[in-house]
């Protein structure tokens, strides 16, 4: 399949169409004159079509307002247009070293991931990361990948397999490409690990705007769900991540041995504390985790172990939040209890309820996202596109009310608006 021809538009001019409207906020002013939508091909297009070969044509020019172009959403899809197939660098660069595409293990794929998450990188489709990665979805792909150039969303399957839902495991893709249309909703997620053992939400890492996240996020995706394909790289190596058992738990750590009470605890600064980390992702703890997890021991670490511990039916002492034989050992074994999306390890009460201020229209706040994210690991986050945020909007009211029409509520118990009620069962 060849890559799309990229087009921008003049956003000057006085037509108040939404794609038009958009591209005058995002596209700098040029002197061009005319309808804002008139088209023309750009230089990536012939860039793009020298990298995959002189003998291939160039796609055609559309010659129309067309409906989905770089930086316009399509419906309620992400808005990541993005490059093609072309070198680390840009047209003008020279692929990586070695004709094939390396091996990686899972841990490496993470850990470049996260290494974009820290640096915000700022989304963008003609500019390239300081590694030679382009700054778009597919280019965060081909860099955590550690592919030689940069791919696309139509070649990014060559270099993997697809799996199922079940095989899911961290580094692996979720990869949704439109062939009709390549920037109608094309996109491609990391899988970074289930959040619990239910399955219905992971950790994801991905490249959109305004710069690279990492978030919970339902399964397959905010939209077009049944769209989004699981692949694992072809290049994938190493035990240390490998296949999961049918709870989703790691088998990849078996045999392991205890490396003792003193790698744990605080001012503890070594790789076993990863390691711990990764496990307790795995068995559903992700939610303790804002970064990470790294050598260094923090509280999201002892308070993750504390969950999986209390998901085991243990207490007091044995529930202390700081690994011991008992617990590396399930940990290591895959078994054991999973921690549940509110089990044993959540809080004992529910946050403060902020006051109906917080969730009037128009309101901006944490509270709106706290409130999302809440909304999304209990079920009930279908109508968010692109991940709640903190301005309160039609999305987050209509989520809040489907969770209240569960509770059994009708009228006006179940307007959309949480009170406090609401907001005790919705975190309990």
């Amino acid at each position: 399949m060849e890559p799309p021809v990229f087009r921008d538009a003049d956003p000057t001019g006085t037509c108040d169409c939404p794609g038009c409207d958009r591209l005058r906020r995002i596209l700098p002013a040029t002197p061009a004159s005319g309808h804002p939508a008139r088209l023309r091909a750009v230089a990536l297009a012939a860039a793009a079509t020298a990298a995959l070969g002189a003998s291939q044509a160039p796609a055609a020019v559309a010659a129309s307002h067309a409906p989905h172009r770089p930086g316009v959403p399509a419906g309620d899809g992400p808005d990541t247009p993005q490059g093609g197939k072309v070198p680390l660098h840009g047209p003008t660069g020279r692929p990586a070293i070695g004709a094939e595409a390396p091996t990686v293990t899972r841990a490496e794929i993470i850990d470049r991931a996260r290494a974009w998450v820290a640096a915000k990188v700022p989304y963008s489709l003609t500019s390239y990361w300081s590694d030679g990665y382009r700054q778009d979805c597919s280019g965060f792909v081909s860099m955590a990948w550690k592919l030689p150039g940069n791919e696309w969303t139509g070649t990014l399957g060559q270099f993997a397999v697809r799996i199922g839902k079940a095989d899911l495991g961290p580094g692996d893709i979720l990869l949704f490409h439109n062939p009709a249309d390549p920037h109608g909703g094309s996109h491609v997620v990391i899988f970074g690990g289930w959040t619990d053992h239910t399955r219905t939400s992971y950790v994801a890492y991905e490249q959109t705007r305004p710069h690279t996240r990492r978030q919970v996020t339902p399964y397959a995706y905010w939209s077009d769900s049944g769209r989004y394909v699981p692949y694992r790289y072809k290049g994938v190596t190493g035990a240390a991540a490998g296949p999961q058992t049918g709870g989703g738990r790691p088998a990849a750590v078996a045999g392991t041995p205890y490396p003792g009470a003193a790698h744990f605890g605080p001012g503890a600064h070594n790789t076993y504390v990863t390691l711990l980390g990764r496990m307790l992702i795995a068995r559903g703890a992700a939610r303790y985790y804002a970064s990470g997890p790294g050598p260094r021991w923090t509280e999201a670490d002892r308070r993750a172990t504390r969950a999986f511990q209390r998901a085991q039916g243990w207490t007091g002492r044995d529930a202390d939040g700081l690994p011991g034989a008992g617990t590396w050992a399930l940990l290591t074994a895959g078994k054991g209890r999973d921690v549940g999306a509110f089990g044993a390890g959540a809080p004992a009460v529910a946050p403060a309820y902020p006051g109906r201020g917080a969730f009037r229209p128009g309101a901006s706040s944490q509270h709106v996202v706290l409130l999302g994210k809440q909304l999304v690991r209990k079920g009930f986050g279908k109508h968010y596109t692109t991940g709640p945020g903190p301005r309160w909007g039609e999305a987050d009211r209509r989520n809040v009310e489907a969770f209240q029409r569960a509770q059994g509520w009708r009228g006006g118990a179940a307007d959309g608006y949480p009170g406090p009620e609401t907001w005790r069962r919705l975190f309990l």
